[in-house]
């Protein structure tokens, strides 16, 4: 596991648990907006967690966290997550993954032999719009219809979500993004903020007026749909 982060205690990363976060480097999308440049397009290979201290440190805080989140970057790159998470399962814990939903098969194996409990999925816009809002022309969105599908039809607690930038996303999209997700139970609009590690700089977030005519377009194709960080 290249592991270039480790937080060890929060409340807002994992609904209703109190966990730590776990940020692997390395991401195949380039979204402009993304806020962690620093694992995606400038990785301090200087910088590595090793696993067996993260193991240490959680099994020490058994009884104290509840759970544990894996996210990035992307966590489903890592070729020995699997491994990985079953050591965590192993001590107990809860585990929520965030994903960008690019790696389908992986995804559902983590959900077929119960390794996750929790999954976060990030939809970055509609069908149509997608190519350019991850930053790759003729980037083929199939991978992500699949693991939608993947956790529709699954019984394990998820959440989609999107992250809105007023340079990317209109009321429209964000109908479209309802209609491909419905029945959905959860959808998350989070408005976006300048972290200060961008990939790209000059974006800004939308009006909470907007945010909010977004929020009323999805009540009749998810079942709860939320606005977070307003």
């Amino acid at each position: 596991m290249k592991i270039n982060g480790f937080q060890k205690m929060t409340v807002l990363d994992y609904p209703k648990k109190v966990a730590c976060t776990i940020f692997t480097a390395g991401c195949n999308l380039r979204c402009p907006f993304c806020h962690n440049a620093s694992l995606v397009t400038h990785i301090d290979n200087s910088v590595n967690f090793d696993e067996d201290e993260i193991l240490a440190y959680l099994k020490k805080r058994t009884g104290i966290l509840d759970g544990v989140c894996i996210t990035g970057g992307e966590p489903l790159l890592q070729p020995d997550i699997e491994s990985f998470i079953a050591k965590i399962k192993d001590l107990g814990y809860s585990v929520k993954l965030d994903t960008n939903g690019c790696y389908p098969d992986a995804l559902k194996s983590l959900i077929d032999k119960n390794l996750v409990d929790y999954v976060a999925m990030d939809i970055k816009n509609s069908k149509a719009k997608y190519g350019l809002t991850v930053g790759i022309e003729n980037f083929d969105i199939s991978p992500i219809e699949k693991s939608v599908q993947i956790l529709l039809n699954s019984s394990i607690d998820y959440e989609f979500r999107t992250t809105i930038v007023k340079e990317f996303h209109s009321v429209n999209d964000i109908q479209d993004i309802g209609m491909w997700i419905k029945g959905a139970k959860n959808y998350f609009l989070q408005n976006f903020v300048d972290s200060g590690d961008l990939i790209c700089g000059d974006l800004n977030a939308v009006e909470k007026g907007d945010l909010y005519n977004m929020q009323k377009k999805l009540h009749d194709f998810v079942t709860n749909c939320e606005i977070r960080g307003i």
